[in-house]
């Protein structure tokens, strides 16, 4: 006998200097679209460049960041945006960064989330926004839709900007628990696969294996060994036009910047044992100890 699926409903909007959800309401599903969803900065780009790969058998001129874009970012608008992605004729890959409850989640799709510890996630914010040069700020403060606060530079102090996005849960951004909650709640529906930063640095193969079978892609093995090499951070990094949005025109220092160094625990210097410890336990209490043994990347 078989169990009926209860699907998630989408139950409100998101908007705000980086947001746009009603895009998602407009969005017409095809019954092979990937969704790719994080919070931010937790291998999101990494996760792109592999589907592409799988999808493509190992193609070094595939540009990701055009074929993949951010549906949710309000830059360009959804009149632009949209069309774009109903043009597309492969089999199509998007991203996302809302949360479970302001997406429309289809069961024709297939989603992949990716989950890293939030103190990785917010060195990693940093590094991308702080090196963020006026264009950034102008393309999401002065494209026409703006919800809210402007979004401005970040403080130069690293510490504040940690305090800040733990105390504010997400400030300047958007809820960093919720976001994960949302996905996590979710994890047994058919349609999804979770994935987790530290696995993709530990064993990317069988990882990219795992996707490919999720995503019931078949693997040319004759194309393994190119489908890997233009999935390794080194080829990413040297060709990070091609996977960056705009080629990299939001960094003065180019698309490098935001393939940045791909490793974590640099916040071990800066936040001291008591941070630490307040940031774990509040993870467990805003997430339960499953979950955050699991956003650790312990297990």
């Amino acid at each position: 006998m078989s169990t009926l699926i209860e699907w998630p409903v989408k139950s409100r909007e998101l908007q705000s200097n980086h947001f746009d959800s009603t895009i998602w309401n407009d969005f017409q599903f095809r019954s092979d679209d990937i969704v790719i969803a994080t919070y931010a900065k937790s291998g999101t780009t990494w996760t792109q460049q592999i589907v592409g790969q799988l999808l493509f058998s190992g193609d070094p001129d595939l540009t990701i960041a055009e074929m993949s874009p951010w549906l949710d970012l309000r830059v360009p608008p959804k009149a632009i945006k949209l069309p774009q992605v109903e043009a597309q004729k492969h089999r199509r890959f998007l991203k996302t960064h809302l949360p479970v409850d302001a997406l429309v989640y289809s069961p024709k799709a297939k989603y992949i989330y990716i989950g890293r510890d939030g103190r990785d996630v917010l060195w990693s914010l940093y590094n991308h926004y702080s090196n963020g040069n006026q264009a950034m700020y102008a393309a999401l403060n002065d494209t026409p839709g703006l919800v809210g606060s402007p979004f401005t530079p970040l403080p130069a102090d690293i510490r504040k900007c940690w305090h800040d996005w733990m105390d504010k849960d997400g400030y300047p951004f958007w809820s960093f628990w919720e976001n994960i909650r949302s996905w996590w709640t979710i994890r047994e529906l058919p349609n999804l696969l979770l994935l987790h930063f530290n696995d993709l640095k530990r064993d990317m193969p069988g990882e990219m294996r795992r996707i490919a079978r999720f995503l019931d892609i078949p693997i040319n093995e004759d194309r393994w060994p190119f489908i890997m090499e233009y999935c390794s951070f080194d080829w990413m990094k040297n060709n990070a036009t091609r996977s960056v949005p705009l080629g990299g025109a939001f960094w003065d220092e180019g698309a490098k910047v935001f393939i940045n160094k791909g490793v974590n625990g640099r916040w071990m210097d800066t936040l001291t044992a008591s941070d630490s410890a307040q940031y774990e336990a509040r993870a467990v209490k805003e997430l339960g100890l499953e979950c955050a043994h699991w956003l650790a990347g312990k297990s």
